[in-house]
């Protein structure tokens, strides 16, 4: 790519640009109703240029590094383009455009330069060293140590001790791996949208709700297209509907029209991408002395070493696939006594799937649903959770700004009644909105700012059509306590420094809390406070409620393989010298064979994201994405941790937020485990949540 000038001085921002200051809205929320789309350039121009100002003076300072003079000044410095790009990342996220699309494009390189030229100055990084080189004498508190280490650490990783030559290599690799990235996330949104699958007849759509074809005929009026029916993807590698519709040849459709995304040869392929980023990141890994990808990524992390994590995840795999093929059968079993024809395939497992939990635990998804409405199910379930274990409490706002009409805002107040956070509440999907479920911070607590947190949540669950209520899947309910967890890290985050606020932990450590608080989905007292028929009132039956906790490990074998599928795919790929990357015609092949080469391969469970549209490894969990396994060992010590000390406790949630929740990144990550579980994490526990440990002799 052509080198990237960045400005050298100072570039004047308007007053009446938005980002100029800091909000004068409550805890600084975002003034949505006054951003508009040209408000971004001009403050990421002004913002960068401000702060490499802000990093030339420290670097020239001519007084001797302090803590103060250098840490701390870093820490402060870049708010303009901080405040920016966190409004502009989230938004591209949960509500994008064209132009917010092309402002992502034009700037990824940019940014990715900034960055760079922030890491690469040698004159800045010797006084990071000096005073890295005279920690132990400085007099500093746990967390100003652990900062100066920090920010070590990360000079290094960026190529700091490079050679000037070297630097310009990494310089260039930086700028092209962002401009990639920003293509395969549009391409991936893009393809989502136009791979929608078109239903000419309805009575193709036998098994869905009413809504859900009403839904599908109000998609398909938007479209262009009266009187057909069209049902959307979600980026994943299963659909939803799968598990609902009678057609077997629509849900085959459905299947292939979403495995096929970002590989059938249109204009939407990834393939290229694909294999220009691993040989990229390889190569990046390699200029920075590691042996590839992952072994860069991974040696930041609490898994330290890509020998670690194929440990546990080859660990794993055996009795994944072995538990799925056991599942497969009692599925064929079922379908032979349909008098079905066929072998099972992909496309049957979710349908048939539901036909066996029918059978088993007497209930099906249509009959729980009509109890998990969504108020209900944050409001009287998510918060009611938080306020047992916390004292926490939430009050609805309307006179904030929002910059969606479907995003709700909740004030969220500590036990002692004073105000902790603003909570954001955005749970409908969109085409405007990338898939999945995330957690994101518009402001970050620090005491050095005195700021508290703004933080949001959101989710992609299908809107009903006007007027029909809000009715959830089981899943969804649990995605909705997963979130909140993320969100808790975020709240409750009481640090000194900005570096170290909520959830900037390692990847693999961030989702421990947020699976942690899975688990009071299905808490007796909180499932009967908020599962509620929305018509009438009347709780969940007793009976039904103990079948929603029974089926907790039905279908374990399926989930544990596809999301291996995916994780083992990510390592493959990422422990990969440059050599060794296939071109863009070799990518699906390198898929399948690695896939058969860690035995999990099996055909009717394919990973739950392919290479394709796996967009979490082209974007933050490059080489991470076996970290939601990783800390679900955590999450499963945990979960016996808060059983075995009496459950639901305000003081149980009160250690809990003390020992990790507020501690954000300020102290290793495996030591907050530790600190608060008082012991090392085990395995075991997992393997018995996943229904992994196989009775003697079976």
């Amino acid at each position: 790519m052509p080198a990237i000038t960045l400005a050298a001085q100072p570039v004047p921002l308007p007053a009446a640009n938005p980002f100029i200051a800091p909000s004068p809205l409550p805890l600084h929320y975002p003034q949505f109703d006054r951003i508009k789309d040209t408000d971004f350039a001009p403050a990421f121009d002004a913002g960068m240029a401000a702060q490499l100002a802000e990093v030339r003076a420290i670097a020239d300072n001519p007084q001797p590094p302090t803590f103060e003079n250098t840490l701390l000044a870093l820490e402060k410095s870049g708010q303009i383009l901080d405040r920016a790009t966190t409004v502009f990342f989230s938004l591209v996220g949960a509500d994008t455009n064209d132009v917010r699309n092309k402002l992502r494009s034009d700037y990824a390189p940019r940014f990715a330069a900034h960055g760079d030229a922030i890491h690469l100055d040698s004159k800045l990084f010797a006084r990071i060293q000096a005073l890295h080189d005279q920690r132990a004498g400085l007099k500093l508190d746990a967390e100003g140590l652990r900062l100066i280490e920090r920010y070590y650490a990360d000079f290094v990783r960026a190529g700091a001790r490079l050679s000037a030559a070297d630097k310009e290599k990494l310089k260039g690799m930086n700028a092209e791996l962002a401009a990639l990235g920003s293509q395969f996330s549009q391409n991936v949104l893009d393809e989502v949208n136009a791979s929608a699958v078109v239903v000419d007849d309805v009575k193709q759509l036998d098994g869905l709700t009413e809504a859900q074809i009403a839904a599908a005929a109000a998609e398909g009026k938007s479209r262009g297209l009266a009187g057909k029916y069209v049902l959307t993807l979600l980026n994943t590698t299963g659909q939803p509907l799968e598990s609902q519709l009678h057609n077997r040849s629509l849900r085959q459709r459905l299947h292939e029209a979403s495995v096929q995304r970002g590989s059938n040869g249109g204009k939407f392929d990834n393939r290229q991408i694909i294999s220009r980023t691993m040989k990229l990141r390889a190569e990046r890994a390699a200029l920075l002395g590691f042996a590839n990808h992952a072994a860069y990524s991974l040696e930041d992390q609490t898994a330290r070493t890509p020998t670690a994590v194929n440990a546990m995840l080859r660990q794993l795999a055996p009795a994944a696939v072995a538990n799925a093929k056991r599942e497969a059968a009692a599925l064929q079993a079922r379908i032979d006594s349909d008098g079905g024809n066929f072998t099972l395939a992909p496309w049957d497992w979710d349908y048939y799937s539901e036909k066996v939990r029918v059978e088993q635990y007497a209930f099906d998804e249509a009959q729980i649903k009509p109890y998990l409405e969504l108020t209900n199910v944050l409001e009287n379930g998510v918060f009611y959770a938080a306020n047992r274990l916390y004292g926490l409490s939430f009050k609805r706002r309307t006179d904030l700004p929002v910059y969606h009409p479907d995003v709700r805002v909740y004030d969220v107040f500590d036990a002692n009644g004073k105000q902790l956070a603003i909570f954001i509440a955005d749970m409908y999907a969109r085409k405007s909105k990338r898939g999945g479920a995330w957690m994101n911070s518009y402001v970050s607590q620090s005491a050095l700012t005195g700021y508290r947190s703004v933080v949001a949540n959101h989710l992609n669950i299908p809107r009903p059509p006007d007027g029909e209520p809000t009715l959830l899947t089981w899943a969804e309910v649990v995605t909705a306590f997963h979130e909140f967890g993320h969100a808790l890290h975020g709240m409750f985050s009481n640090v000194k420094y900005p570096y170290f606020s909520g959830t900037a932990v390692p990847r693999d450590f961030v989702e421990f809390p947020s699976q942690v608080n899975e688990m009071w989905a299905d808490w007796p007292a909180v499932l009967k406070n908020y599962a509620k028929h929305y018509r009438t009132g009347a709780p969940m039956p007793p009976a039904l409620l103990e079948k929603v906790v029974a089926a907790a490990k039905f279908n374990q074998g399926f989930a544990t393989t596809e999301y291996l599928g995916a994780a083992l795919l990510d390592q493959r790929w990422h422990q990969l010298t440059a050599a060794q990357v296939p071109d863009a015609a070799g990518v699906m092949a390198f898929e399948a064979d690695a896939l058969v080469a860690e035995g999990i391969s099996y055909a009717p469970v394919p990973p739950r994201y392919r290479t394709p549209y796996f967009s979490h490894i082209m974007g933050g969990y490059a080489a991470g994405y076996y970290a939601y396994i990783w800390s679900e060992v955590l999450d499963a010590n945990s979960e016996d941790w808060f059983k075995s000390h009496g459950g639901m406790t305000r003081a149980n949630g009160d250690h809990f937020r003390e020992t990790l929740l507020s501690r954000g990144g300020s102290v290793d990550a495996s030591q907050l485990f530790e600190n608060f579980a008082g012991h090392e994490p085990r395995i075991g526990p997992l393997l018995e949540k996943r229904g992994l440990v196989v009775a003697e002799g079976k």
